[in-house]
């Protein structure tokens, strides 16, 4: 098999939600000599971009959406510690990615498929979970003043959209604003709520986001 055909075997996977046959895949390509960033950018990341436009399309629904991403899952737990040592450990990639779901919020479906999309584009994640604190965040993003940061925090009802602009706020007040890109969805998110509040972005979907915190780090 070449290895386009491996490639494209690996797209396929995540386009008809095969899992076992993602990981499976997955490491017959690392085994032919493929490297991870290889098979991130021209296997997985081709099918995921497939999958994200057939949801937009109205193709697919999210059931099938969160099949792909635990494909791509799948492959991912193969892949991480092979880019740890394809990179080195100092390497920040595309940057690194803060994500979250925002304090009194545990709806963590979109946050789960940004951070895949993300991850599969090159973003070195670091996933604070569910419900989190304010506090937290402003205290994590400390932790990487100096690099390429970008803050991505969902929230899907209204009273946790509200926490956001806390964010920006507490951000702003410990000096740390101009040190982090602020990426920010959820159903309740417009672009009128990004500009009010001082973030930099929004996206309609995982496959945007990924297209959005891209044009971001640039």
């Amino acid at each position: 098999m070449s290895n386009q055909e491996m490639l494209d075997k690996l797209r396929d996977t995540i386009v008809t939600q095969n899992i076992n046959g993602c990981a499976e895949a997955t490491q017959e390509a690392l085994d032919s000599g493929l490297s991870a960033v290889e098979i991130i950018n021209d296997g997985l990341s081709p099918g995921m971009k497939i999958i994200g436009d057939k949801f937009e399309a109205a193709e697919v629904y999210l059931p099938q959406i969160m099949m792909s991403a635990k494909a791509m899952n799948a492959a991912m737990e193969i892949l991480v510690p092979v880019l740890a040592e394809e990179k080195g450990a100092d390497d920040e990639g595309v940057g690194l990615a803060v994500t979250y779901v925002q304090e009194g919020d545990i709806h963590d479906i979109g946050h789960r498929l940004v951070t895949t999309m993300l991850e599969a584009n090159g973003f070195r994640i670091v996933d604070m979970g569910v419900d989190v604190p304010n506090d937290n965040i402003v205290e994590e993003i400390e932790k990487h003043k100096g690099k390429k940061v970008l803050l991505v925090g969902s929230a899907l009802m209204t009273t946790s959209m509200l926490g956001q602009k806390d964010t920006v706020e507490m951000l702003a007040e410990e000096g740390l604003r101009d040190s982090v890109k602020i990426m920010f969805g959820g159903a309740p998110v417009s672009d009128a709520w990004i500009a009010e509040i001082g973030a930099d972005a929004t996206a309609e979907n995982a496959a945007d986001a990924a297209r959005v915190a891209l044009s971001l780090m640039q």
